[in-house]
């Protein structure tokens, strides 16, 4: 993406108590790093970020199934995910 290119803003998620509340930790940090860049985010990263403590295994989780090994590489998985988002009307 170019300097010039303006990011259009994200529609603010289903929970704004969540949204407005994040704890400080790792996603609270990445989010405010995306603002300032003015780029587009996982919605999931606000739960992170809201409860770090009990959202860090589904995180863990999440890296495992995308990232770990399997069958299919971890390009191909992105690509399945983004298209199902795609499919259900959410951002990838």
């Amino acid at each position: 993406m170019g300097p010039d290119r303006i990011m259009p803003e994200m529609e603010p998620m289903f929970l704004p108590g969540v949204e407005e509340n994040p704890q400080p930790g790792a996603y609270c940090d990445l989010i405010q790093m995306m603002r300032r860049n003015g780029a587009e985010y996982p919605q999931i990263w606000h739960m992170f970020a809201f409860r770090p403590q009990a959202t860090q295994h589904l995180a863990r989780f999440t890296q495992e199934i995308m990232r770990g090994p399997a069958p299919l590489s971890p390009g191909i998985r992105e690509l399945i995910a983004a298209y199902t988002s795609y499919r259900n009307d959410c951002p990838f």
